[in-house]
């Protein structure tokens, strides 16, 4: 170190040690991030558990329980300060339950002073709610904006039931997907799968379907007509007629001359309306060829198990021997379990992103497949502030 002199003086250029004044060190500018779980039953922290080993972190240490008057209460055991915390989320039967735990978790951290909070929702409750129904509403929006009001800034899912509920939230929302795991499971645990279509259930699940068979290089079937009424049968409340007036008795008179009419007269000049005619849907029919084959009826979720034991049938009089579902999201409500176990399918096959280790003691066929490994994989991404791209390769817009 060069050395200056000053008269007879001679002084050293260096920084000297910052002082402490006895406070410890902080570490602000490099945030980590933590991991919580959001769920105060164990049997829904498995798949947080997993995520955790597979990241290499512990689990955040958080209280969440029910209040005697069944209020929920969350308390924080670590300090979040400046850092990127990521709520692990599963949802069970007592779905309002799990997302008040999210909504209470979610604020907390906020009033912590969390740098980000990402939620990890694999299934994404009230999915089906996403259109208007009559005199309904559309719930899953206004999870979107109760779930941002609360303070999450960006939502890691995965196979959304429509994926325009996107759209529903104002912050990044990433929709995984679990087919890549679905196909594995279909290469290596489905003895002669070459043999085997892949089949729609009905004509909204065709792409899904289609979506498989291209890249199992299989065929494709698809079941059209259904006993029930789908969901597209009432997609909005614009089918209520105008409102007709009652007559009047000064206005209305009787000539005598009256011809017969074929439409009853329109309720305000100038407006009449086409009659619509009722839809008759035909009886179940699968347009392809499923003799002598597998039958892989691939879905998203898989809760009513009732549609899929009557397209099972249905497939067994067409001549399929073997009969496999194939479902993101094993809700399996109700009497599900013990539906199927007295149902002509032979395997349900779901990933874990819903808890069912009770309906697998109840039923033997179902089968599970574990997706944390993309869910780890995404949570370090984005972290890291690196591409999702790579969770995303060989998927196409209408996957």
């Amino acid at each position: 170190m060069p050395i200056r002199r000053f008269g007879g003086y001679r002084s050293l250029v260096s920084h000297s040690p910052k002082r402490s004044y006895g406070f410890a060190k902080m570490n602000v500018s490099k945030s980590g991030y933590r991991v919580f779980s959001a769920n105060s039953t164990t049997a829904c922290t498995e798949l947080a558990k997993k995520i955790t080993e597979r990241l290499g972190v512990e689990l955040g240490k958080s209280l969440v329980y029910q209040e005697p008057n069944r209020e929920t209460r969350v308390d924080v055991k670590e300090s979040v300060r400046g850092q990127d915390i990521f709520i692990i989320q599963t949802i069970p039967r007592d779905v309002n339950t799990a997302i008040m735990e999210l909504l209470v978790m979610a604020y907390a951290l906020k009033t912590s002073c969390a740098k980000n909070i990402i939620g990890v929702i694999p299934y994404f409750p009230y999915s089906k709610q996403c259109k208007m129904r009559k005199r309904g509403s559309i719930v899953c929006k206004l999870l979107a904006s109760m779930l941002a009001k609360a303070g999450l800034t960006h939502i890691i899912t995965m196979d959304l039931h429509q994926k325009e509920i996107q759209g529903f939230f104002s912050f990044p929302v990433d929709n995984l997907r679990a087919s890549p795991f679905l196909i594995q499971y279909i290469q290596e645990e489905i003895p002669d799968y070459r043999n085997a279509i892949i089949v729609a259930k009905s004509p909204s699940a065709a792409k899904r379907a289609q979506s498989y068979a291209e890249r199992l290089r299989l065929g494709l079937a698809v079941m059209h007509g259904e006993a029930h009424h789908s969901e597209l049968d009432m997609v909005d409340g614009r089918n209520s007629p105008p409102f007709s007036p009652p007559p009047s008795r000064t206005t209305q008179r009787h000539t005598g001359l009256e011809l017969p009419c074929s439409r009853p007269p329109a309720p305000f000049p100038g407006i009449e309306l086409p009659m619509m005619m009722a839809k008759e849907k035909p009886p179940i029919t699968v347009v392809g060829d499923v003799g002598g084959r597998i039958a892989i009826i691939v879905d998203d979720i898989i809760d009513d198990v009732e549609d899929f034991v009557a397209a099972a049938e249905i497939l067994k009089e067409r001549g399929a021997y073997k009969i496999y579902i194939m479902a993101t999201h094993g809700l399996l409500s109700a009497d599900a379990p013990r539906i199927i176990e007295e149902s002509a399918i032979d395997e349900v096959v779901v990933t874990n992103t819903v808890p069912h280790e009770v309906q697998k003691l109840q039923c033997p066929k179902i089968k599970t497949v574990d997706v944390s490994m993309i869910l780890a994989e995404a949570i370090r991404r984005t972290h890291n502030g690196e591409s999702m791209a790579y969770l995303f390769r060989n998927i196409a817009v209408d996957d």
